[in-house]
């Protein structure tokens, strides 16, 4: 099991969309993940606070490390985000998914996203189809 962590890790690290928006991996464990984002002015709306998706990128991050932790290929089967709160330029805010229930073909998680002090910007339950396939860079 570590060594599907650390190479999960490893290519989570060296993806390119979470590199473009600097996302950094915190936590990575079977069923768990939380990566911290740091909301650039390039990741604004039109009222000066971060896009939504800039803040759904951060919840994806971690739903797609914390449903392929065990190596076998999961995808996306659906997201339900409710955004809470504004997140502004300069604020710091960190995804953290956490499985509720697996199967062997479904897995579900919630998956909160909060600001340094603590406030909850948006909340998501997800959903994951679980193939048999072994993660390709395992």
């Amino acid at each position: 099991m570590d060594e599907v962590l650390e190479t999960l890790a490893k290519r989570f690290r060296e993806e390119p969309y979470a590199r473009l928006l600097g996302m950094e991996l915190v936590k990575l464990q079977a069923g768990r993940a939380a990566v911290r984002l740091e909301i650039g002015e390039g990741m604004n709306n039109l009222f000066g606070t971060a896009h939504g998706g800039a803040l759904f990128s951060a919840i994806d991050g971690v739903f797609e490390l914390a449903a392929n932790s065990y190596g076998t290929v999961a995808v996306a089967l659906s997201m339900n985000v409710n955004f809470l709160a504004p997140a502004p330029s300069g604020m710091t805010v960190t995804a953290e998914a956490r499985e509720v229930s697996r199967s062997n073909r479904i897995s579900t998680y919630q998956i909160e996203l909060r600001s340094e002090e603590g406030w909850l910007i948006a909340s998501c339950q997800a959903m994951a189809y679980r193939k048999r396939d072994k993660l390709p860079f395992l």
